[in-house]
């Protein structure tokens, strides 16, 4: 591992001494890359297909089969790479997952029947390897546990900025150069981005594949079940405040400002993300998982109440305060809790049921939105981090019991100590 744990593991500074270890700022950057088109992808299909068909329940039905095609075979791509290698497996991927984007220009650009267009995002799809659970694995194979909070805080702190920016750089691709271009850059990025990570061999975590020995998946692993199910929670918690701040803003007559407030989540998301990163919590992470999943469930009550587009864009920035400190506590979690050969396929796991509670939060709070208004839709989000929290809390004893086995007893950090001098 490229990094020591130290004292000084704390403070905004703690991401530049990171980020000058050996390596670490070429993965961090090429990580970038890689993962850029998850907040890109869904949007220039839905700008692609409805721009050449004109028909926007093709464009979400093509979308919406890459995205769930991507979300059942994330884990199973997560469970080879630990197996086998991650290199392999983004190298092979990266290739078919040109080849499937290839397909779905061409059949859009043709206008071939819907069914040919849902096929080509499906191979798109199941192309798509959860590349922030790749990263995270891969962090966690490169620096020391003392300094992998702050690797999992950097990380979605670039998430953040990444669907603050994808959006609009896809957005502007499609409307401003060509239909077609943002499932292209989306399509360059990957492929560059995969390819380059794979490469990256400092990080590579090492594979569990031995001939006749059979490894623990993490799916059979209570904790992660527990991490699984607390992030479906807080998916459908920031579904329905997705729609609830569309919803605002629509029935205010000011549809144009939507993206504003969806913006100023991700603001108060990215500064707690940072400062949570920057602090060297002596307070174990189940904890921390408990109290921001409380804090999270708590700020979107508020959004039920908000009378004015002003009030509703700082209640916006509340409610992003703890969505990365909660991420980044299950992350940290995971870690401990996971097999360690089986690293890959735990993250893929947590975000695809990430992925399906967001799909899942949209959809409810869309329709609540609809039969009320966007307070209903903010209710329901609010129940969706209910959920999150039971489980957080219900869930201590065997997340401490994972959390205690992955901590070092104090005989073997010693010796640990010891022989790296």
């Amino acid at each position: 591992m490229s990094e020591s744990a130290s004292p000084s593991n704390s403070g905004l500074g703690s991401y530049l001494r990171l980020l000058k270890s050996p390596g670490a700022g070429a993965l961090a950057f090429w990580g970038v890359v890689g993962r850029f088109p998850i907040a890109m992808r869904s949007i220039g299909c839905l700008m692609l297909v409805s721009a050449v068909t004109g028909s926007l329940g093709d464009a979400g039905t093509v979308a919406a089969a890459m995205l769930v095609s991507q979300g059942v075979a994330a884990p199973f791509l997560g469970r080879l790479a630990d197996r086998r290698s991650q290199r392999a497996v983004l190298l092979v991927t990266c290739l078919g997952h040109a080849v499937g984007m290839t397909l779905l220009l061409v059949s859009i650009g043709l206008e071939l029947p819907l069914w040919a267009m849902v096929a080509a995002a499906v191979v798109t799809g199941c192309t798509s390897v959860s590349f922030t659970g790749f990263m995270r694995a891969r962090w966690a194979a490169f620096v020391d546990q003392g300094v992998l909070r702050t690797a999992y805080a950097m990380e979605s702190v670039l998430d953040d900025t990444i669907f603050l920016l994808g959006p609009l750089l896809v957005t502007v691709l499609s409307s401003s150069v060509h239909p077609a271009a943002g499932l292209v850059v989306c399509a360059v990025l990957t492929v560059t981005g995969s390819v380059a990570v794979a490469l990256h061999r400092r990080s590579e975590p090492a594979s569990a594949h031995t001939p006749g020995e059979h490894r623990q998946r993490a799916i059979t692993v209570p904790g992660v079940w527990v991490l699984m199910i607390t992030y479906a929670g807080m998916g459908f918690l920031f579904g329905a405040v997705d729609v609830t701040m569309i919803a605002f803003a629509e029935e205010r007559s000011a549809s144009g400002l939507s993206g504003v407030l969806l913006a100023l989540i991700a603001v108060g998301s990215l500064v707690a993300g940072m400062a949570y990163g920057a602090v060297d919590w002596r307070v174990p992470q189940t904890r921390m998982l408990a109290v921001t999943t409380c804090v999270l469930t708590l700020s979107a009550v508020p959004l039920a109440f908000a009378g004015s587009l002003p009030v509703m864009g700082v209640l916006a920035v509340v409610a992003g305060v703890a969505v990365s400190p909660a991420l980044i506590a299950g992350s940290t979690l995971l870690e401990s809790v996971a097999p360690k050969g089986a690293l890959s396929e735990a993250f893929s796991w947590l975000n695809s049921f990430g992925a399906l509670g967001i799909a899942s939060g949209t959809a409810v709070g869309g329709q609540l939105a609809d039969l009320g208004t966007s307070a209903h839709a903010a209710w329901a989000g609010a129940a969706g981090g209910l959920v999150a929290l039971v489980l957080s809390l219900v869930g201590q004893p065997v997340l401490r019991k994972g959390e205690s086995a992955a901590r070092p007893a104090p005989e073997t950090a010693t010796a640990t100590a010891t022989a790296g001098q």
